[in-house]
C-alpha cells in the first residue's frame, strides 16, 4: 500500500509563496494521475490541482488557476504544488492523493482517489 507524505506547509503572509511536496513510499505513483486537494474548517474538500501520470496534462481549480502550479518527478516518486500570490482564503489543510486507476485521465472528485496523505497545514495571514 502506497503511503503519501506531504511537506512544505506553514504560516505565510498574503502574497507570499510556498512549495508543497508529496513523497510516495511503499509503492509507485509513476503510473497514476495525482491530485492536490484542500479542506478548510467547516468547508468541503476542494480540488486544487491534478496532473496526469506522464506530467503532460494538468488541471486546476478555478480559485487557484494562474497562481498554483502542479508538477511531478516520477524518478523521485514525488509531486509538487507551487503556490504563488497566496491569499488568506487559501488557508487550509492540503492533501495529495493518488488516482484509483493506472494511466487514467484527470479526475477532480475525491471519490476517484484511493490513497491519501495526512495533509500539511497552510495558513495565510492578511
Amino acid at each position: 500500500q502506497v503511503q503519501l507524505v506531504e511537506s512544505g506547509g506553514g504560516l505565510v503572509q498574503a502574497g507570499d509563496s510556498l512549495r508543497l511536496s508529496c513523497e510516495a513510499s511503499g509503492g509507485t505513483i509513476r503510473k497514476y494521475a495525482m491530485g492536490w486537494f484542500r479542506q478548510a474548517p467547516g468547508k468541503e474538500r476542494e480540488f486544487v490541482a491534478g496532473i496526469i501520470w506522464s506530467g503532460d496534462t494538468t488541471l486546476y481549480g478555478e480559485s487557484v488557476k494562474g497562481r498554483f502550479t502542479i508538477s511531478r518527478d516520477n524518478a523521485k516518486n514525488t509531486v509538487y504544488l507551487q503556490m504563488n500570490s497566496l491569499k488568506p482564503e487559501d488557508t487550509a489543510v492540503y492533501c495529495c492523493a493518488r488516482d484509483r486507476i493506472v494511466y487514467s485521465l484527470l479526475h477532480t472528485s475525491p471519490v476517484d482517489f484511493d490513497s491519501w496523505g495526512q495533509g500539511t497545514q497552510v495558513t495565510v495571514s492578511s
